[in-house]
């Protein structure tokens, strides 16, 4: 599934519908070639439970998809709310100090937008890659205090950066989970037993049993598509906006 996730969202639909369009077709017509004309072979009172059960499936996937997608929105929120907090305490710091923790939270900002968000979006970003904020740690912690005012903001700025850093770590492993192939196996084949008892439930009536089989194809598609277009939530969903936001605020 890797190649459709990676796929713009029109082309990804796309790709989606197809497929399940032409499931469907390739059902209906195994059916009445193979079949004919002898009557339902199957009870429709079947589908009630295939139905049930595609429709768990369904949930459960994304139930997990959604999860993930809240967690990586609150893990872009928080990081961008400590960098917030880091470049305003860092008015309270000798000016020196103040630029150089400036420029690293800037350096770490452009890294994240030109480097990180792309290799997320694949599920390749790696959480022990260098970045700008350990190194302002570093200095941070060698930095020195005249009074109580920048000792106190010292203090909080360490607070900051770790923060920064734990939502840095936070969104970098939310960015490799994803749904295992059993999942997208057990969702193809439940649909497509549902597809084929659709079929042979209403061979008595091929109209019926065409409009059924569109109609079902149809949600099947739309569900399938929803799912995979928010499995990766750094391919388009959660963006870098929120770090740029912050650059651009103390760039002014």
């Amino acid at each position: 599934m890797e190649w459709l996730l990676h796929l713009p969202m029109l082309w990804m639909g796309f790709v989606i519908f197809a497929i399940i369009y032409l499931l469907a077709a390739a059902v209906f017509w195994s059916a009445t070639r193979l079949i004919g004309d002898r009557g339902r072979l199957v009870d429709p009172g079947i589908l009630s439970p295939l139905g049930v059960v595609f429709g768990l499936l369904i949930v459960f996937t994304a139930a997990q998809v959604w999860g993930d997608l809240e967690r990586a929105n609150s893990a872009v929120a928080d990081e961008a709310s400590a960098l917030r907090d880091i470049v305003l305490l860092a008015k309270s710091l000798p000016e020196a100090n103040n630029s150089r923790l400036r420029e690293l939270v800037e350096r770490h900002i452009d890294v994240s937008e030109t480097e990180e968000w792309p290799a997320m979006a694949k599920g390749h970003a790696a959480i022990a890659m260098p970045t700008a904020l350990r190194e302002a740690l570093r200095e941070v912690l060698a930095f020195p205090t005249v009074d109580d005012i920048q000792r106190t903001a010292k203090n909080e700025i360490i607070k900051a950066l770790e923060k920064a850093l734990d939502a840095r770590r936070q969104r970098i492993v939310i960015s490799q989970t994803t749904i295992s192939w059993v999942r997208w196996f057990g969702l193809l084949v439940t649909g497509l037993c549902v597809l084929i008892g659709i079929a042979f439930a209403h061979l008595d009536n091929r109209r019926n049993c065409r409009i059924a089989l569109t109609l079902f194809a149809t949600g099947m598609s739309a569900s399938i598509l929803i799912i995979a277009a928010h499995s990766r939530p750094f391919n388009s969903t959660v963006s870098p906006e929120r770090l740029h936001e912050i650059k651009a605020q103390y760039s002014n």
